[in-house]
């Protein structure tokens, strides 16, 4: 039977070995992100956020537990078979951008498309520069464009190749509070027209906001906060 998640963490936690002590950064962490859904993961500095979306996307493995994708044990595969899950069902969008410095915004686009093999790789770059206004700026590299333009080419990278699951660490981070706003909504807008599942890692309580769903991390435990919780400024 499918499984109605898009993303899995049962039982997972996560340490680290520093001067031969085990420092635990993710403790028996359990998680469920509904096809579709739109999930805020919050928590203060240090608290392990981008380490436990990088478990959830396949780029780190755990210490132990499980991480399921679509129903599938991304640690029972090698790193070339995480790779391939990735390509297939997930996006990323990054606080640092991680466009090419030597790749036109075109070009940055194309890339993943081309490594999966897409024949129609520039057709389908081009119409995502469009969808995030950046269709006159296609040739740029990203030295010539603003911190807010490379995000947009690094959301359209992301969208471009209509992942299942889309994973966003602290995308408004290195933006200005007017240019976040445009990124946000240019996130959530795609977001709804493409019915991606979205998990986010951020600090910005307007980004955590737009989710349908809200989780504080700390000493690596995951606790919900409500609503009212928000609204009475709880976090």
């Amino acid at each position: 039977m499918q499984s109605p998640y898009a993303v899995e963490a049962l039982s997972l936690s996560k340490s680290v070995v520093s001067n031969d002590t085990t420092i635990p950064i993710l403790t028996n962490l359990n998680l469920a992100v509904a096809k579709g859904e739109r999930l805020a993961i919050i928590g203060s500095s240090g608290s392990g956020k981008s380490t436990l979306l990088g478990l959830l996307a396949g780029l780190d493995t755990a210490s132990s537990g499980k991480v399921l994708i679509a129903g599938q044990d991304i640690g029972q595969l090698d790193e070339d078979g995480r790779a391939a899950v990735r390509a297939q069902h997930m996006g990323f969008v990054f606080q640092s951008f991680q466009l090419l410095g030597s790749l036109t915004a075109l070009e940055n686009v194309m890339l993943p498309l081309q490594l999966a093999g897409r024949r129609d790789a520039q057709a389908v770059a081009v119409a995502a520069l469009a969808s995030v206004g950046l269709a006159a700026r296609a040739t740029h590299y990203p030295k010539q464009l603003s911190g807010g333009e490379q995000q947009r080419v690094a959301i359209a990278r992301a969208f471009a190749a209509q992942p299942s699951i889309l994973f966003a660490d602290e995308p408004t981070g290195n933006l200005d509070v007017a240019t976040g706003e445009s990124i946000i909504k240019l996130l959530f807008d795609l977001n709804a027209q493409s019915g991606t599942t979205l998990v986010l890692v951020t600090h910005d309580m307007n980004l955590a906001r737009r989710c349908q769903r809200v989780l504080n991390l700390q000493n690596g435990v995951l606790s919900e906060i409500t609503i009212a919780d928000f609204q009475a400024g709880v976090h």
